[in-house]
């Protein structure tokens, strides 16, 4: 038996005594240096024989989630950046359960995307979802908002949020990705923030709304905006 099961979406999602390892490692330490370990002691830790540890430690190696190399009688185990995604998302989860859903307050600059946004949000496949998963049909395109420093850091974890999916389909022989939407508002107007499955994008962030932003904002490129993100 594989203990940690296939990755989801391509992200791998330790279950279990996998997923104690993780966090056995992260107490020790290893998530900014090497933990020096043996098999034994972290079997003993998570409450499973050395031998079974030791399963786990090769499975998430294959993973890419820890490096390892020996060290005398111990093992030199480092997490690696995949398995910090892990543990945030398993925080994420905990937080939620006992704090409700998050809110994020940032600000970034209006920006001019590549004019993709009208495309996408043409498509039938797209619009009905968003109308029925949003409660409104978008304007067909999307407002494009560049971030940096301390916002994009706190946009970052939408990705470990719940939001409202949309899926991805396949239409004229080719395919369309998926989404996950939150609610936002932009200097106070209703919109959601699309997250895109896949994006070219590393800091830049699109929102839809009802109706253009731009215009019903009076933003033009360069223009600072108050944002406020909802988990759903």
């Amino acid at each position: 038996m594989n203990p940690v099961p296939p990755p989801e979406n391509g992200r791998p999602r330790p279950k279990g005594e996998a997923l104690a390892v993780l966090k056995v490692l992260a107490h020790a330490g290893a998530d900014h240096t090497p933990a020096l370990l043996t098999s034994r002691e972290v079997g003993e830790r998570i409450g499973v024989s050395q031998q079974a540890a030791d399963r786990y430690l090769v499975a998430l190696e294959k993973r890419g989630l820890i490096a390892r190399s020996l060290a005398q009688r111990r093992q030199r185990i480092q997490l690696l950046p995949p398995a910090m995604e892990v543990l945030r998302s398993e925080y994420h989860t905990y937080r939620r359960i006992f704090e409700g859903p998050a809110r994020l307050r940032f600000t970034g600059k209006v920006t001019s995307g590549l004019g993709e946004g009208r495309y996408y949000l043409s498509q039938p496949g797209y619009v009905v979802q968003f109308t029925e998963r949003l409660g409104y049909t978008p304007y067909p395109g999307t407002l494009n908002v560049r971030l940096s420093g301390e916002a994009l850091r706190k946009a970052g974890v939408v990705g470990d949020w719940s939001g409202i999916r949309i899926d991805g389909f396949q239409a004229s022989g080719r395919t369309f990705g998926g989404a996950t939407c939150f609610a936002a508002r932009m200097n106070g107007r209703a919109c959601h923030l699309i997250h895109p499955d896949r994006t070219h994008y590393k800091d830049v962030v699109e929102f839809v709304a009802a109706d253009c932003l731009r215009e019903t904002l009076h933003l033009k490129d360069g223009d600072t905006v108050s944002l406020e993100l909802t988990e759903s």
